[in-house]
């Protein structure tokens, strides 16, 4: 069968089976389970409405159960395993931790996240931030806002073949299609340099491929925020004889800060994630692992599934934090 028409019929299927199995559910509900008849008429009514919310609630907490809680557990269950001869498994406790934390790679991992985390946020949401604030201010905003959002819908290996392109190095005497490295000659550099195989400076050349798709998402969130401060404030700062740079800083920033706030959370939980462009660009080499690779590293190449599942809990403990910060904030602003 064509994948396309599998798709289709997956989708249909999928959308068919919720339907049915919201009518289905609530049909029962109310006719077998508390039926809205006899001398209990007004009871049943209230339990079925009691009950009705978990129905609609049901698909979503089960697939969360599945593919978010379970594999959750089960790689907390790895983590202090060990593979033994003829297949098995026996618990080994905090070994697999023990041997993570003796690696020089994964203090390598965990030393460029966090130089990741202090570069991206930071940069992305000062972009975007930038690029909303004058974007708004042009007549061909939109366009502009249009071109800068479009790496979002790249994919990160897609990105990352893009800017290993930019990156690139053809031998000394011949044409560079890298455009750094043309650049570089152009300017009066020595010689085509392999970028991304200089220690330190080569993680900066991975982050900018994040913060070029990362922007466009910034720009998006703060433009809209932009747009709400009431023209009241800004108006009356002009009055007071502000000029651009503090009704910029002074008086716009303040009122979005909230909003600034998620976009850097939200980046720094993508920033935690990052595999793709690791991956695709130097594979960890020359002093660039993360932590995603690392783990990835361990447990289709390596094959030790203790001391992969132990670097994913790490990094799941990492990201927790952030998360429950962004959803604290959720909560407080619907208060």
């Amino acid at each position: 069968m064509h994948p396309a028409i599998q798709g289709l019929l997956t989708i249909a299927f999928g959308v068919g089976g919720c339907v049915g199995y919201f009518y289905f559910s609530n049909l029962v509900l109310d006719r077998v389970i508390f039926p809205a008849r006899g001398a209990h008429i007004a009871r049943n009514i209230r339990r079925a409405n009691m009950i009705r919310p978990w129905l609609f609630l049901l698909p979503a907490l089960l697939a969360l159960g599945l593919y978010l809680a379970y594999p959750v557990v089960e790689t907390l269950r790895l983590s202090v395993t060990e593979r033994v001869p003829g297949g098995g498994s026996e618990f080994v406790g905090l070994a697999n931790y023990q041997q993570m934390l003796a690696e020089a790679k994964f203090w390598e991992a965990l030393q460029n996240n966090f130089l990741w985390l202090l570069v991206v946020p930071a940069a992305s949401t000062a972009f975007g931030l930038l690029a909303a604030q004058l974007t708004d201010r042009l007549v061909w905003g939109n366009i502009a806002k249009s071109l800068i959002f479009m790496p979002m819908a790249i994919s990160f290996v897609g990105a990352a073949v893009i800017w290993k392109l930019v990156y690139d190095a053809r031998p000394e005497g011949t044409d560079q299609i890298g455009v750094l490295n043309a650049l570089y000659i152009y300017f009066g550099g020595d010689g085509p340099m392999q970028w991304l195989t200089i220690p330190f400076w080569n993680s900066f050349f991975l982050m900018m491929v994040l913060i070029w798709i990362q922007t466009g998402f910034a720009m998006v969130i703060l433009s809209a925020a932009l747009r709400g401060i009431p023209e009241e404030t800004v108006e009356a700062a002009i009055v007071d004889g502000a000029g651009p740079f503090q009704i910029f800083f002074k008086i716009k920033v303040p009122q979005i800060m909230d909003t600034i706030v998620v976009v850097w959370t939200t980046i720094t939980i993508v920033v935690l994630k990052v595999f793709d462009i690791v991956f695709a660009m130097t594979n960890g080499q020359w002093e660039t692992q993360v932590l995603a690779n690392y783990m990835y590293d361990k447990l289709f190449r390596a094959n030790d599934w203790g001391v992969g599942s132990a670097s994913a809990m790490v990094i799941m403990l990492l990201v927790l934090p952030i998360l429950v910060w962004n959803v604290y904030n959720a909560r407080r602003e619907m208060r």
